[in-house]
């Protein structure tokens, strides 16, 4: 493996303390220490009424108790620092038309709160769940690892299902290669799907590869922490290797296990090229890992800063320059095609109905929806204040946290792949 490889993947030690929620060695002593994750896991379906609960005792999410949540997430769930809220509150003061505000009917101002919303979301490629609702929790994900649970089946088939057929720009007549949910599929229809692929424009072929990415990764997570044995004592999780060759195996799939493992390589590009790019937001001296500990919170930005300097000085990153880059009006208009069509996907993932599936992909969902947003922000990153509210450019907690999470997610599959490898090398 390249050195500039083995040394990113090195790095998963750091990412998994900074973002509470991989791996199981030397995790912190108390919950307070790692309940940063906050979902709601109760909206309900957008698209349809008749979802089937996993009714599996690994299905279930276990929340954080209210006591277990650190002070300072509880009271300042977007903020970052005692004193960035004092200058925040400062700023919204001084600039507040009292007489005008108080004018208002109440009615008129829920529609400017409402048009506030919209501008916030403008630029997002997730919907993101809202915070403020009692439905939402805080989560530790190290107590709800992802990991095989037994969801399979039409179901699940059906979520991805609806993310490819509907929301990677695909016509009904293009047939996807080793779709469970098609039948009479074969060489013809894999050679339609590709070469309607390869005639798409860039961004579009993109998109399909970064959701195929993700479906890969997943599959990668769920092969690798599977339930290999159960008994009334204990459960046995670990690595199935028939699991990964069926989903995988340049063979078993007939080639298109490949593509899809170079599609979670993609992906794990797009990704630090974001966490390259955003370096300048974190690096400001107003931005605070606002816990309450004010020890921790020094070195977890010390901790953080020093691995995106490396990420940044990783000299394979993903090049988006030639993304929306025509004709401005076409431009504009596919890259809003492209936000909207993601936002889908964020909303699909309400559909799943094992809800520690459900976790783990409206947060891998999200983080990448960070991702991307990231990627298409570069000017407002740029013009941002050295010190102050930002507030062109703002990352919320949630979107930091599922930042990181997703891009552990994506690292630990990376690690998995040399692991599958290993284990394959060695019963042949």
């Amino acid at each position: 493996m390249d050195s500039g490889w083995g040394f990113l993947i090195g790095l998963l030690g750091a990412v998994w303390l900074l973002s509470s929620g991989h791996g199981e060695q030397q995790s912190p002593e108390t919950a307070a220490q790692r309940c940063f994750c906050q979902v709601n896991l109760k909206r309900p379906c957008p698209f349809w009424n008749d979802i089937s609960q996993c009714g599996r005792r690994d299905c279930a999410v276990k929340p954080c108790q209210s006591d277990e949540v650190p002070d300072g997430i509880k009271s300042a769930s977007y903020k970052y620092s005692e004193e960035a809220n004092n200058l925040i509150e400062e700023c919204e003061q001084a600039e507040r038309l009292g007489a005008v505000d108080e004018s208002l009917s109440e009615e008129t101002q829920k529609a400017v709160l409402q048009w506030t919303k919209h501008d916030d979301s403008s630029d997002n490629f997730c919907e993101a769940d809202d915070i403020q609702s009692p439905d939402a929790e805080y989560v530790d994900l190290l107590l709800n690892p992802e990991r095989y649970t037994g969801y399979k089946g039409p179901d699940a088939w059906k979520i991805w299902n609806v993310i490819y057929e509907e929301n990677c720009f695909k016509p009904q007549t293009i047939k996807r290669p080793l779709n469970p949910l098609a039948s009479g599929q074969g060489k013809s229809e894999e050679n339609t799907f590709y070469s309607w692929l390869e005639g798409l424009c860039v961004e579009k072929r993109a998109f399909y590869r970064l959701i195929s990415g993700l479906h890969a990764s997943i599959n990668v997570h769920l092969s690798a922490r599977y339930l290999l044995q159960e008994t009334w004592l204990e459960k046995k999780w670990g690595h199935n290797i028939t699991e990964f060759q069926q989903r995988f195996d340049g063979i078993l799939t007939e080639g298109e296990g490949p593509r899809r493992l170079k599609n979670l390589y993609f992906l794990y590009l797009i990704e630090l090229r974001a966490l390259s790019k955003v370096l300048p937001f974190f690096e400001r001296p107003d931005f605070q890992l606002f816990t309450g500990n004010k020890i921790q919170d020094e070195e977890n930005k010390m901790l953080l800063l020093e691995i995106l300097h490396e990420i940044k000085s990783f000299p394979l990153h993903f090049d988006e320059n030639s993304f929306f880059a025509g004709d401005k009006k076409e431009a504009h208009k596919l890259k809003e095609d492209f936000r909207l069509h993601f936002r889908n996907i964020s909303r699909i993932m309400d559909c799943v109905g094992c809800f520690k599936c459900r976790l783990w992909g409206k947060l891998q969902t999200q983080g990448l929806g960070t991702a991307l947003k990231i990627l298409f922000s570069e000017k407002l990153i740029a013009n941002m204040p050295e010190s102050g509210p930002s507030y062109e450019f703002h990352l919320t907690r949630q979107e930091i946290v599922s930042l990181f999470n997703a891009f552990g997610r994506i690292s630990t599959s990376v690690k998995e792949l040399e692991n599958f490898r290993n284990l394959l090398q060695s019963i042949h």
